[in-house]
């Protein structure tokens, strides 16, 4: 099977790693190839820890990670040419200015696109004569993204991208990166922690928390699946026998509930038996489910 036919970017399998006080996983995660995946998750969720990995840095417990069909150890080398890091702590001050900074990360690629880099520098405001040390935090990171993008990489993985970026900064970025995946050939994985950014630019999401992946999938349909419920019972509903799955009750003010139902349950056929009234079922944002999920994760 070529490369460019496999049907997920990045295939991660089983994957677990351990520390003292943490430990992701067990993790199974598919990117579709052309997808913008936004991988969310508080500090300390593992999404850094993930990314990490999938690059090498540490080796796994146990588990697999595919990326454009390159075992992450295995085949890292070729992983590496085919994958784009960014982040706001990847430091290129030692090159001094701009341009050198550009000259040396091209030497390592072939398919460096310098009529795009040229393209990346304008759109960015950015000067080739500029020194590294003197730019803004955000100017650093649109140096980074320059630098990943114009090597033109079928998978570009940002981990927390838009730290420390103005409105109108990250406005750039994205049309930047959908221009990027223009197409379909080129796939984006963002972890952030930004809800609404995500939200915007995303069409996957996965929701990470201590190290486990509480949901993921398409966007639309993880937004179309779910419902927040609002009803009146007289007694409390968790009173006469386990609240099933596909609802978490969210708050509960004397007769009046709230929560969060999955459609694709039994929940809402269980709130009828149990007695609620003036059942009603409001579409959900991406923040609703995350609280929600959240609630649910904290209360095991």
């Amino acid at each position: 099977m070529k490369k460019r036919d496999m049907d997920y970017a990045i295939e991660i399998r089983g994957l677990v790693k351990k520390f003292n006080r943490f430990q992701l996983g067990p993790l199974d995660l598919s990117v579709p190839r052309g997808a913008i995946y936004g991988l969310i998750g508080p500090n300390g969720a593992g999404k850094s820890t993930l990314i990490n990995l999938i690059f090498g840095m540490g080796s796994p417990d146990a588990g697999r990670i595919r990326v454009c069909g390159f075992d992450h150890q295995a085949e890292a080398v070729s992983l590496k040419r085919q994958a784009a890091y960014v982040s706001p702590d990847l430091n290129y001050q030692a090159w001094g200015t701009i341009a050198k900074a550009i000259r040396f990360v091209r030497g390592f690629y072939p398919e460096w696109d310098d009529e795009a880099c040229t393209g990346f520098m304008r759109s960015f405001h950015l000067n080739e004569t500029e020194r590294i040390a003197a730019l803004s935090f955000g100017a650093r990171t649109k140096l980074s993204l320059l630098l990943a993008l114009s090597r033109r990489p079928q998978v570009l993985i940002l981990d927390e991208p838009l730290t420390g970026l103005d409105a109108g900064s990250r406005q750039q970025v994205f049309s930047e990166l959908l221009k990027a995946v223009a197409g379909g050939e080129r796939t984006v994985l963002m972890a952030s922690h930004g809800l609404s950014d995500i939200e915007r630019f995303a069409d996957h999401v996965g929701i990470i928390k201590d190290g486990r992946l509480l949901l993921d999938g398409r966007l639309d349909e993880m937004v179309g699946r779910y419902r927040l419920v609002e009803f009146f019972i007289s007694h409390d509903p968790t009173s006469q026998s386990a609240v099933p799955e596909g609802l978490i009750l969210l708050r509960g003010c004397e007769n009046r509930w709230q929560g969060l139902l999955d459609q694709n349950s039994g929940a809402l056929k269980w709130l009828e038996s149990t007695g609620a009234q003036q059942i009603s079922l409001t579409p959900v944002s991406l923040e609703d489910l995350f609280v929600a999920l959240f609630k649910e994760a904290e209360g095991e």
